[in-house]
């Protein structure tokens, strides 16, 4: 690592850098850059209904080419103004100088950012014609036509149901753009409840601060697993430090971080971090150079002008929806316009005339498209759903960064948690401490540790008689002086620091900015002695950050030059050491399995030079480590090495590849100095929460670093393995199992009859290299998996492989290793806590307990549930219903019993919304997305076959019973074909109206039937739902004020009807509500019967 010099730190220290207010930069999707730095938008704005979290939340996508022709047909044609904005764009591109300037006069160009003000595109065209909203149009132009010129004479009711029809979709188009706005400012409230801060350096104290208040000048720590907040200009970075830039320029992989300038170009060299790209590894530091528009980031957004098409699951099955009912509506109408042409107008032609059969297919398209706006409706009511769940979700602190997220949840079949060393708060209480320290094979617990070496009551002789026989024991002060080394070197190779003013507080309460496994190790180091004496001790030379693939850290150190030298063997050097003042220390933490082999040496806890680590030594180190991880501890080995000074060069510059290079060869030939256990108590609720989701027919998977031991061990406590006895491993799987004897899994849930015991299996990162084909697909069949030693690859590689067995994978995980899988996943769940990487990469935020996604996934149900009822409410009425009056006066003759209405149906449809839960809710299997559909036959023959056969047959004879009340027969009316004398208009438009308010009013029992999909009335009851009611009421004043209003009754033919119409219907739908409450009794008590099976 550069350090920063003592003139930097004064120049940073005394520099005044003025403050503002910054705006977050809007949310963008990706634009497409040339090489030539020409820049050209490829998309826009992100639809508000299918809206993501905001800009620092999201990923922004950009392609880079190699074209010449940047003017030719890959740059999309746009206005003179977007052209120059685009070459004004381009030159400032150009003439950013940050990463040449020097770093003592980078402070004396700093300027303060503007505020960021850009607006999305006019989207008033995708309200009006969206969905339905062309076919409204295309009817409401019809009845114009149907009116006049056709019209002879021209029927005011023709010229009302026009107007009627361009109101339903200004209506429609004012509910969409409520749905975007109301998406969007759900989107804008929840955004700063994520973590977005960062760690500064100001008047040398390091602060933590929101990303949005970073000016030109702060000083940035740069940490692995962080999302760059502004552009830096790098003065300080580690070897290993890395920056993923294919958010911005489309390069696959991480570009190493440097201190000088690469290249002459702003984006290509290397001494700069750009805003949105992410640290991969290693560690650094930079000064802000750019934020808000100023930054490449915000230079670009501010050009994306093209929307996504990408659509949802849940807006394909909305989708799916249309089309069934569109091309039943288009089916319909041509029968017809068929039967009127070869028989109505030649048999009857003075029965339907061409406007009156205009009308007809009018009808029959309204009809179809429930009431002319309630599919529209069953999307809106999607919306509705989705807006209020991650309400009542985020009161139980589950963020959904996707609203329709929340629907996928409901069909996830396959938990992944991931844990790690770095960041173990999925399943546990983040309550990270090292429970056990071992020299060699002595085990001591940190107090005891501290009291041998504080107090020395423990004596050498003391020591002979716990540790190996064969342990040379020195005097008490030898002893001391390799015990200390274990405390010593726990603080030195550390990448967690005390926060500022923390020296005052007792150790348990002072604040460590770090992960958890460095904040739980140097809070035992303290314990020991004094960390930061160790730290001004050694000047750091040269520093490697914890991966998941080396899986250590490694820091090479020098003795300070303002060291004095009071302590001529400064811990953790040792008498036996031969350490000159111009020697390094090499100092190194990590996994067992990836030291070990770079280990030669292990202290003697009895003092004295170390023992040649030889197979029996390692065994019995290997013991300590195995009888830990049993227990469910993660076991660090810390290790050192002296390096002479002759073996690195002086002139070796420390920031070069090389010298990194250099440093990874010196690493072998280590002294083991101890072995450390950490522990962190898993949370309260995660075996209840293991157990809920078994229920709901949820594999729950383990996906971990840790050791196979630990890692089992911990899964055990948490309820996600059985039976360890019983557990598999890699070698159960049979390699040559032919594929098709293998049994395809079936998933078990707590309302199944006969749940068959649990199968469980451990398999490591080196197994899952020689898996075949066979073996994989005996491994998916198990119930409990835990993958152990996995890296981020083998991570993305088990997500795609449950994926490709038709399972919906939900990953959890919050560390920078884990954004690849949480991205890939059909639902990623990452933690608030957790690294910015992992935070953009998921889907949904845990902002607390883990123990919430139970609420998450019952909602996730809850959403596709409702929006199902819905869909069956609104069909009945809304299509059969006034389907069978068109058809029954075509084929019978008959009148035409029908009026339609837009508004009925809409406060009840909202209230279904609203539903709680039914109980059992997870307790049965998940969805399964490839066959069970939002509407399926079976919804749709309780749809017509049963609901819209008994609503029309009551409607219908409830109107023809008023006529013959009126002196008006049937027989008078069937096969007449508008031969009907005795029929006047005031009758006919009465007895439409009792059909109507029929209708209306059977649709209550209809509305109270459907709520429930299994359980009874009695079970389910409507007090859980308090809009029923309201609902309800406004439904038929609704009816009520199109009927006996005036202008509604000349322009609609609408009237009053007899007060025993009103109570009729109510007994249609109490009938109605006690056959569905028959239905769903004889489905709970034989539920592998036939009516169970055509349940929807």
């Amino acid at each position: 690592m550069v350090p920063l010099t003592p003139d930097l730190e004064k120049t940073y220290s005394n520099s005044k850098v003025p403050t503002f207010e910054l705006a977050r930069t809007p949310a963008r999707t990706g634009v497409a850059m040339e090489r030539t730095l020409s820049i050209r938008s490829i998309r826009d704005n992100v639809s508000p209904a299918a809206a993501r979290i905001p800009v620092e939340f999201r990923t922004l996508s950009l392609h880079v080419d190699t074209r010449e022709d940047v003017g030719g047909p890959s740059t999309p044609p746009g206005s003179e103004t977007n052209e120059k904005k685009s070459k004004k764009a381009v030159k400032d591109l150009a003439a950013l100088d940050w990463h040449t300037i020097s770093t003592s006069t980078l402070f004396q160009h700093l300027s303060a950012a503007r505020r960021l003000s850009t607006y999305g595109p006019n989207k008033v065209l995708e309200w009006l014609f969206g969905g339905f909203g062309s076919l409204l149009l295309g009817a409401s132009i019809i009845c114009f036509i149907a009116w006049k010129p056709l019209g002879n004479p021209p029927l005011a009711s023709n010229l009302a149901l026009a107007v009627v029809l361009l109101i339903v979709l200004l209506l429609q188009a004012i509910f969409n753009a409520w749905q975007d706005f109301s998406t969007s400012r759900v989107m804008s409230s929840i955004q700063n409840l994520l973590p977005s801060n960062v760690t500064v350096i100001r008047n040398s104290a390091q602060l933590s601060v929101a990303s949005e208040q970073l000016v030109p000048g702060d000083l940035v720590v740069v940490a692995m697993g962080m999302k760059i907040p502004a552009d830096l200009r790098m003065i300080e970075c580690t070897g290993d430090c890395m920056f993923d830039r294919s958010i911005l320029t489309g390069e696959s992989e991480p570009v190493p971080a440097t201190v000088d300038k690469t290249d002459d170009n702003f984006l290509e060299t290397k001494n700069i971090a750009l805003q949105g790209t992410h640290c991969t590894s290693g560690s650094g530091k930079g000064v802000v150079v750019q934020t808000g528009d100023l930054t490449v980031f915000g230079r670009i957004a501010t050009l994306s002008s093209q929307t996504s098409g990408h659509l949802t699951t849940l807006q394909r099955e909305i989708l799916r929806l249309v089309l069934i009912i569109a091309s039943l509506a288009a089916l319909v109408a041509i029968l017809i316009v068929i039967l009127w042409a070869s028989w109505l107008r030649r048999v009857f032609p003075n029965y339907i005339n061409v406007p009156n059969l205009l009308i007809d297919v009018v009808s029959v398209v309204v009809a179809f498209i429930p009431e002319g706006l309630y599919t529209q409706q069953a999307q809106g009511m999607s919306a509705v759903s989705v807006l209020v769940c991650p309400w009542t979700l985020l009161a139980l602190q589950v963020l959904c960064k996707s609203l329709s997220i929340v629907e996928t949840l409901g069909a996830v079949n396959v938990l992944c948690s991931v844990r790690h060393f770095a960041i173990p708060r999925t399943l546990t209480q983040n309550r990270m401490h090292v429970e056990n320290v071992a020299v060699y094979d002595l085990e001591l617990d940190p107090a005891e540790l501290r009291d041998r070496l504080v107090s020395g009551r423990k004596t050498a002789e003391a020591l002979r008689d716990q540790s190996d026989s064969s342990t040379k024991v020195s005097d008490s002060e030898s002893v001391r002086e390799n015990l200390a080394q274990l405390g010593a070197v726990a603080g030195i190779c550390n990448a967690a620091a005390f926060a500022a003013e923390q020296n005052e507080k007792p150790l348990a309460a002072r604040e460590i900015i770090g992960d958890a496994t460095d904040s739980a190790i140097l809070r035992f180091a303290e314990s020991i002695a004094p960390v930061e004496a160790s730290l001004n001790t050694w000047q750091e030379v040269h520093k490697v950050n914890f991966n998941s693939k080396t899986k250590y850290m490694l820091k090479l150190s020098k003795l300070s030059s303002a060291y004095v030298a009071a302590d001529p063997r400064p811990p953790p050097i040792a008498s036996w050491d031969d350490f000159s003042p111009n020697d390094y220390l090499l100092t190194v933490k990590g996994a067992p399995e990836a030291l070990f082999p770079r280990c030669s040496y292990v202290l003697a806890p009895g003092g004295g030079e170390p023992l040649r680590l030889s197979p029996d030594v390692l065994e019995r180190i290997v013991s300590v480590q195995d009888s830990w991880a049993a227990q469910g501890r993660r076991v660090l080995v810390l290790a050192r090495k002296v390096i002479r000074e002759e073996e690195i060069s002086k002139d070796a510059r420390k920031s070069s590849q090389t010298f990194a290079e250099l440093v990874e060869e010196l690493n072998e030939d280590l002294v083991i100095v101890g072995l450390v256990g950490l522990i962190d108590p898993l949370k309260e609720d995660i075996v209840d929460t293991v157990r809920i989701c078994r229920g709901a027919g949820i594999r729950f998977f383990v996906v971990t670093g840790d050791h196979p031991a630990t890692a089992v061990a911990i899964s055990a406590q948490a309820g996600i393995i059985s039976d360890v006895s019983k557990i598999h491993h890699f070698s159960d799987l049979d390699p040559k199992l032919p594929v098709e004897r293998i049994r395809p899994y079936v998933p078990v849930a707590e309302d199944d009859d006969d749940p068959r015991p649990m199968r469980g299996i451990v398999v490591t990162g080196s197994d899952m290299t020689k898996f075949t084909g066979s073996q994989l697909d005996q491994l998916c069949t198990y119930d409990e998996i835990v993958f152990a030693r996995t890296t981020p690859e083998q991570k993305l590689f088990i997500v795609r492989a449950f994926q490709t067995r038709a399972c919906i994978v939900a990953m959890t995980g919050d560390g920078v290793n884990d954004s690849a899988s949480l991205r890939v996943a059909d639902c990623g769940i990452a933690m608030g806590s957790g690294s910015d990487v992992a935070r953009e990469a998921a889907d949904m935020v845990l902002l607390d307990s883990f123990g919430s996604i139970v609420v998450a996934l019952e909602y996730g149900r809850l959403v596709y549930d409702n929006l199902k009822k819905t869909c069956l409410y609104l069909l009945p009425a809304g299509s059969f219903s006034e389907l069978m009056p068109i058809l029954v006066n075509i084929l019978l003759g008959v009148p035409q019993m029908i009026i339609i209405c837009v508004a009925t149906d809409i406060a009840p449809a909202l209230s279904l919304c609203m539903e709680q839960p039914e109980s059992g809710l997870l307790r049965r299997r998940p969805r399964n997305v490839k066959t069970e559909r939002l509407v399926d036959w079976r919804l749709l023959l309780q749809a017509y076959g049963f609901l819209g056969v008994l609503e029309s047959l009551c409607a219908m004879s409830i109107s023809f019973w008023y006529l013959q009340r009126q002196g008006v027969p049937f027989s008078s009316l069937v096969f007449q074909f508008g031969n009907w004398p005795t029929l006047t208009p005031e009758d006919l438009n009465r007895a439409q109206s009792v059909y109507f308010f029929t209708l209306v009013i059977m649709q209550w029992g209809n509305l109270l039937s459907t709520r429930c999909r299994k359980l009874s009335i009695f079970q389910h009851t409507p007090a859980k739902n308090w809009y029923l009611v309201p609902a309800m009421i406004c439904a038929l004043v609704v009816a009520i004020f199109f009927s006996y209003v005036p202008f509604f009754q000349n322009a609609f033919l609408t009237r009053g009807i007899p007060a025993e119409h009103y109570f009729i219907p109510m007994t249609f739908g109490v009938v109605l509500l006690f056959l569905d409450e028959t239905r769903k009794y004889f489905v709970r008590r034989n539920p592998k019967g036939v009516l169970a099976r055509l349940a929807w």
